[in-house]
């Protein structure tokens, strides 16, 4: 069971799109001391669809370390080349509710302050010395970890680190001590990393590394910078995956519209704040009040009164209907499946040079926004898939048969979850077969060709399903 939380961070928008309101730097607020408790302790999933649970689950709060099914085969297959998609760990909020003080959020790295990680003070200790690191530009001029006392809009917190600290020792554990994907004389060319031009993600890639390697090593890193929050590279342009895109959005308007509660809502809390109800909604106000709900701190009071759990709820209830809707009318699909098709086929190409038996990129990183892997995993026919919390990782394993070395496979996991055959190109695989995973040509042969027939017309490349007419 899963439940659609809209991005925070752009939504489906492209970037362009997103405004944010400018805010105070200056310190305000209630001190840590003296914040509020709203944490419910989330136990076991809820029989009916409970909003905060699923916010909690967004959080991704680090505790104890998760069980997972990364790296499970029979012991007759190798692992030949690992493909990580994340979303970047936990940030400070993109927006900030008009007239109310802002969360008041350390983003300094404390190595004895929770969220903790063993290899927190480290990490902190080894990014302050990587000035001379050579990424490409403008990376080079992004800070390497998150320091400022009073988090800066966007920015990564502690929690952020951490998430990404466990992702990448977890990831270890399993890729290069059980399975030695890396030799131990590994190179910079083993290693392919991209990310998209914010600290949060470039610092998000950082930590996970730094969990997962051996010997960090600055000479070894090299990140690439994705301008596209698709990683579409240079084939961005594509008329008709912004037409999916415009009617997306126009379905989701209506669909606001429909939901007398929460116009209610939203007139309250702009009361409370003393703004028009247009200028609320158009500051997301969602976005910082998950900010209040993954931290711990109470929502935000005027003299006018106090936001609450309440209006959160709504505004939650509100997501998840959309979300069932969006499963519904298919244009998100539409959308996922041009706007994904570029970085998959990176993907199967990387994939296809590992068959050939070359050493180089065999750990590839990608790492992005919630608005890279939500088309991904709608694209991928995985539409049971939560919506991408904070840290969430999405990873392509390939295979190769020692009986018959000729034969590659592929396996894809989700936070730690095998969804192989939950995908539109394996759902029928393991009916006709043993074996666990599913043959890399049936995700060759959607790429290729089986992207382009889900999208109906008589497209059979990227190029012209982009640029159908009559859409």
């Amino acid at each position: 069971m899963r439940y659609f939380l809209k991005s925070m961070e752009h939504s489906i928008w492209p970037s362009s799109a997103v405004h944010l309101i400018p805010v105070s730097t200056a310190k305000n607020g209630v001190s840590s001391k003296s914040r509020k408790r709203i944490m419910p302790d989330p136990v076991t999933e809820p029989p009916v669809t409970d909003p905060v649970y699923e916010a909690l689950l967004y959080c991704n709060i680090p505790s104890v370390a998760e069980r997972s099914m990364e790296g499970h085969a029979p012991h007759h297959f190798k692992l030949v080349s690992v493909h990580v998609f994340i979303r970047h760990g936990d940030r400070y909020p993109l927006y900030v509710i008009p007239k109310t003080k802002r969360p008041e959020i350390d983003c300094t790295l404390v190595a004895n302050r929770k969220p903790y990680h063993p290899k927190l003070e480290a990490f902190v200790s080894h990014m302050s010395k990587g000035s001379g690191a050579s990424f490409e530009s403008p990376l080079n001029s992004l800070p390497l970890y998150p320091n400022h006392p009073l988090c800066e809009m966007g920015e990564l917190t502690q929690t952020g680190v951490v998430q990404h600290l466990q992702n990448g020792q977890l990831l270890r554990d399993i890729y290069l001590k059980k399975h030695k994907l890396l030799p131990n004389d590994w190179s910079a060319d083993q290693l392919y990393l991209e990310t998209t031009g914010k600290s949060r993600t470039l610092q998000s890639g950082l930590a996970l590394l730094y969990g997962f390697l051996p010997d960090f090593d600055w000479k070894k890193i090299y990140f690439r910078h994705q301008p596209s929050a698709l990683f579409c590279s240079g084939s961005c342009y594509c008329p008709v995956r912004n037409q999916y895109l415009e009617k997306e959005q126009r379905r989701q308007y209506l669909l606001r519209l429909k939901n007398s509660q929460l116009e209610k809502t939203y007139g309250e809390m702009a009361k409370i704040v003393d703004v028009p109800t247009k200028q609320l909604r158009a500051a997301n106000p969602i976005d910082s009040m998950l900010c209040h709900l993954c931290h711990n701190v109470s929502f935000p009071c005027t003299r006018n009164g106090c936001v609450d759990m309440e209006h959160f709820k709504v505004i939650k209830t509100h997501q998840i209907e959309d979300e069932r809707e969006r499963r519904e009318k298919k244009l998100y699909l539409g959308y996922s499946l041009l706007g994904a098709h570029p970085i998959l086929n990176q993907t199967i190409g990387r994939m296809q040079r590992a068959t050939e038996g070359r050493k180089e990129e065999l750990f590839a990183l990608y790492s992005a926004h919630d608005v890279t892997l939500s088309p991904v995993l709608s694209a991928l026919g995985l539409s049971e898939a939560r919506f991408p919390r904070f840290a969430a990782r999405l990873i392509f394993e390939l295979w190769q048969d020692r009986e018959k070395p000729n034969e590659h496979s592929v396996r894809i996991l989700y936070n730690g979850v095998d969804v192989t055959f939950h995908t539109s190109f394996c759902q029928d695989h393991h009916k006709r077969s043993p074996k666990p995973m599913c043959p890399l040509e049936n995700l060759v042969r959607f790429v290729k060709r089986d992207m382009f027939v889900a999208l109906g017309g008589s497209s059979t490349n990227y190029y012209d399903a982009c640029h159908r007419e009559g859409f």
